[in-house]
């Protein structure tokens, strides 16, 4: 699952038990009409008003709250990003398989250029100095 979707994911598996908890909130939040799209793109919006880089999670889910409590609230346009999420993102079975298939192709990949980097580079031609005859201790003079 990508950034954004596992971020639409956790804010709305918040809003759901903030409405199990809070009968005022259910009552707006089982009445909305306002997706779980819309509430993503405003707080995507606010956030880049702020032109913060960071928030705690209270500060993204008291902004989910307040998109669902105010419906008068001007949503704004899509955003077109991606959303980092501090979360552990569980990845299923066959997404681990495809993960490990990907590291280890990557892996093999790298390996193999450097192989054919070893095998391609160019052997130093001879200087003068290596032509010329080295004495050793078993030569006669």
């Amino acid at each position: 699952m990508k950034g954004t979707e596992h971020f639409k994911e956790i804010i709305k598996g918040y809003l759901e038990q903030r409405a199990k908890e809070d009968e005022l909130f259910r009552a707006k939040y089982e009445t909305t009409t306002r997706t779980i799209d819309d509430v993503v793109t405003f707080i995507l919006n606010e956030v880049q008003k702020s032109g913060c880089c960071g928030f705690a999670d209270d500060e993204i889910y008291s902004l989910a709250v307040h998109c669902i409590d105010e419906p008068e609230l001007e949503i704004g346009k899509p955003q077109s990003c991606n959303v980092v999420v501090n979360h552990h993102v569980e990845l299923t079975e066959e997404e681990k398989a495809e993960q490990r298939a990907l590291a280890l192709k990557r892996y093999q990949d790298g390996e193999l250029r450097k192989l054919q980097a070893r095998n391609h580079r160019p052997k130093p031609a001879k200087t003068q100095e290596d032509k010329q005859h080295q004495p050793s201790l078993f030569d006669n003079f």
